[in-house]
């Protein structure tokens, strides 16, 4: 998908909030071989390479645009390549440290791919992720509402983007079944207060939209865009609006 950092940063507060919440699971311990599995433009895991002291961190993504941004934050113990999540983990390298700061829920069958994660820590490694966990929110279902509409939905030959992301239940028995000690899962709210509609759009449109976007041809692009906005002005007309962002943090050594 082609992202675009620029648009995606424009809740840089919101968005990074979380990663600090996550960082706080990882256990100190110096000289650690890191991996960021999707590490988007680089900012926050140059933060985690500063939290770890003496460590070396790989960060991976897929994207070239934001590993263009991620390019600034290069140190000589903070590289990044560009590599999709599941492509690394076709290779033998290991680490001490699996880390993951919203980017699996882009990746699917989370049983299977959390047992391969797992599979790539060095004895006594840990794993911390955080993944989006609102995928049934009105926003979202908005947005299925509207592709599931044609002429969007003939277009998309019925198409709607599947939710990845399990339960918490669901997160932690998997964590078990793989050996793993010190289990925490838990879901948390981040009480976003966004200007109106239109700020959910944007929102929406850096993350959420980008599969939509990308698979309807271009002549539908602009009328998805504006009937999705017309859905949410029918929705949240006030402002500000609340908007209840739920995330899932997922924690465990191994």
């Amino acid at each position: 998908m082609a992202w675009n950092p620029d648009v995606y940063n424009q809740f840089k507060d919101e968005r990074s909030a979380p990663f600090f919440d996550l960082l706080q699971l990882v256990e100190l311990k110096k000289g650690l071989s890191v991996i960021d599995l999707g590490c988007g433009t680089g900012e926050l895991t140059s933060k985690l390479t500063d939290y770890l002291e003496d460590s070396k961190v790989l960060g991976i993504d897929s994207s070239a645009e934001m590993l263009d941004k991620a390019e600034h934050f290069k140190t000589n113990r903070l590289t990044f390549l560009q590599r999709g999540i599941e492509d690394q983990l076709n290779i033998n390298d290991t680490f001490d440290l699996v880390i993951s700061n919203a980017a699996l829920q882009w990746c699917s069958n989370h049983k299977e791919l959390f047992s391969r994660i797992i599979s790539i820590l060095n004895k006594g490694g840990q794993l911390a992720v955080q993944v989006p966990s609102n995928h049934y929110y009105i926003v979202h279902q908005l947005l299925r509402d509207v592709a599931g509409k044609d002429p969007y939905k003939k277009a998309l030959n019925g198409w709607i983007r599947d939710h990845n992301v399990l339960t918490t239940e669901e997160y932690a028995r998997v964590l078990f079944e793989n050996k793993g000690t010190e289990i925490q899962v838990f879901e948390k709210v981040y009480p976003h207060i966004l200007e109106d509609a239109e700020a959910i759009f944007t929102w929406i449109s850096a993350t959420t939209m980008l599969p939509y976007m990308e698979k309807l041809p271009d002549d539908l692009k602009e009328n998805f865009k504006n009937d999705y906005k017309k859905e949410l002005q029918t929705i949240f007309p006030e402002t500000p609006v609340f908007y209840p962002f739920k995330r899932t943090f997922i924690s465990a050594k191994f």
